[in-house]
Order: structure tokens, then C-alpha cells, then sequence
């Protein structure tokens, strides 16, 4: 049968590739490590792990195990957790996943609001990109993840549910005010992460053409710095810009263009006490910046 104990050192081995590193994160010995490891195979009959050089490294066999060991055990944590919280969402703690724009707006606003409505909750946050997001979420590494989808973009699947929060308009970034998309279509231009690349060649295609990407940045602090050098224009959320808004540059809305921001949970419902009360809390913080 296997064991708990077991999987978790076989997850920390493949999160670090070192018995070493993963005996530093379990505080456990090496020696200790390297027991439970053996104690797996002998449970499972499969040769998990090998040397390499003055290493280790799993086996096919031991890489299966540890993808399934890596749900399992964040699996284990959640339901602790939704256990925890259960009991009058007194104690515990609720994980979130979310990008920058969101962390810096949304999410502040409704810190305050879960913790003081539920002050025993521990809210513990994980900068991602929303990708990165649903895996953490799919894997069981977080209770929420704060996710956008462009207008036409199809929601997740999969066994994700999506609570919508806010519309985020997308504005066109320049040096020039009254400007549009369509006075750039010779110009160099700035791209985000892939998902903001697309859109913006879907609005750019809206207006006829294909736009010439010569850079690349997902910093919106560092893109309103380069559009405001004249190394390009972007497009940036107007989250983004509620975050952080450079000197030199000039804003201009473009119309029937935004991304949508909802609060993703996986598996069947309901969710836990807790998720519900942080996907709760974020619409209302984000009623309240769309009022302002």
C-alpha cells in the first residue's frame, strides 16, 4: 500500500531532481530521504529512482508516481485545509493564484475584506500567469485561481468552474493622446505574454494589419517605460494601468476590446467555505474599483 510519507519525499525529489534539496524542504535527514525512498519501491516493485553522475534521477516509472504524488499530496493539503475551514472558517487557510495587474488592485481590496469577516483565515498568494494558475489549481497548490479571458476567448473546461468578477477594458499605449490603433500600423510594437500577444494581432487584424512585434515585455511598469522611450506601443489592461501609470505616455480606450476576469475553482461543487468566501470577497472588491 502506498504511503503518504513516502509519495510526498517522492515529490520533493522530483520538485528539486536532489535528495539533498528535497531533505533541506522536508527537514528531514538524507539518509532519512533515501530510506523512504526505498521503502516506495519496495511497496510499488519499480525501480523509481537512479544514480547520474553524482546525482540521482527517476526512472519513467518514478516520474509517473511523482506527476500522481504531486496531485495526491497537494490534493491532501486542500482537503485539510477545506476540513479547517469547514468548522465556521475559524482557522485555516485559503490559497490563491493570480497575475500581477489583479495582485495589485483587486486583490489587496479583498485581503481586507476576507480578513475582516473571517480573521482566523490565512489568505496565502502565488504570482502566476493564469496558464500556471489553473495547474497550480489542477494540481491541488491552490483553492482559487484569478484568471482573464479576452472577449471571444472560450472559457475553461476540464473540470474548472469560472465566478466572472470584473470586464477590464484594454487601452492602446502611446506618446500621443486622441491616438488609435490604426495611426500605428507601420510601427514598432510591444507584446506581452502569449495569450496578449494573440489579442492584440486579433485587435491590430481588426483594423487591418499585422503588427510588427519587435519587443517583447510582460512588466507593465518596464512597457509603459519602453512606449514612453519611443521604443513602440502596446496595449495594456486598464487594471494595469489602475496599478501603475508612467510619466510620458498617453492612454487611449479601444472600443469593443477587453479581457474578462473571473475567479476559477476545480471539481465538483460546492466549492469549500473558504474558496467561497475569498471569490466572494474578490467581486466585491472589484464592484467597488469599477464604482470609483
Amino acid at each position: 500500500m502506498l504511503n503518504l510519507v513516502h509519495l510526498k519525499v517522492l515529490a520533493a525529489v522530483a520538485r528539486h531532481g536532489s535528495v539533498t534539496e528535497a531533505a533541506r524542504e522536508l527537514h528531514y535527514s538524507q539518509p532519512s530521504v533515501s530510506h523512504h525512498l526505498s521503502r516506495l519501491e519496495a511497496a510499488t516493485g519499480a525501480k523509481l529512482v537512479q544514480r547520474a553522475g553524482r546525482g540521482i534521477r527517476l526512472t519513467p516509472e518514478g516520474e509517473l508516481l511523482a506527476r500522481r504524488a504531486t496531485e495526491i499530496v497537494g490534493r491532501v493539503d486542500a482537503a485539510t485545509s477545506e476540513l479547517t475551514a469547514q468548522l465556521g472558517l475559524r482557522t485555516g487557510r485559503v490559497r490563491l493564484a493570480a497575475n500581477a495587474s489583479v495582485l495589485s488592485t483587486i486583490v489587496p481590496r479583498a485581503a481586507r475584506t476576507l480578513a475582516g469577516a473571517h480573521p482566523g483565515l490565512a489568505l496565502s498568494i502565488a504570482d502566476r500567469h493564469p496558464v500556471e494558475a489553473l495547474q497550480m489549481l489542477r494540481r491541488g497548490d491552490a483553492d482559487v485561481a484569478l484568471v482573464f479571458r479576452y472577449a471571444h476567448a472560450p472559457l475553461e473546461d476540464d473540470g474548472f468552474r469560472l465566478a466572472h468578477v470584473a470586464d477590464d477594458p484594454i487601452h492602446l499605449i502611446s506618446r500621443h493622446p486622441d491616438d488609435s490603433v490604426a495611426d500605428h500600423r507601420h510601427s514598432p510594437w510591444i507584446g506581452g505574454c502569449e495569450r496578449c500577444r494573440h489579442e492584440l494581432t486579433a485587435v491590430c487584424a481588426t483594423h487591418g494589419f499585422t503588427p510588427r512585434i519587435d519587443s517583447v515585455c510582460d512588466d507593465m511598469v518596464v512597457v509603459q517605460a519602453l512606449v514612453a522611450a519611443g521604443i513602440g506601443v502596446t496595449t495594456l489592461p486598464g487594471l494595469a494601468l489602475a496599478a501603475h501609470r508612467g510619466e510620458g505616455i498617453h492612454t487611449t480606450e479601444i472600443p469593443g476590446a477587453e479581457r474578462r476576469i473571473y475567479a476559477a475553482t476545480y471539481g465538483d461543487p460546492p466549492d469549500p467555505p473558504g474558496a467561497t468566501a475569498l471569490v466572494e470577497a474578490l467581486q466585491k472588491a472589484a464592484a467597488e474599483l469599477t464604482a470609483q
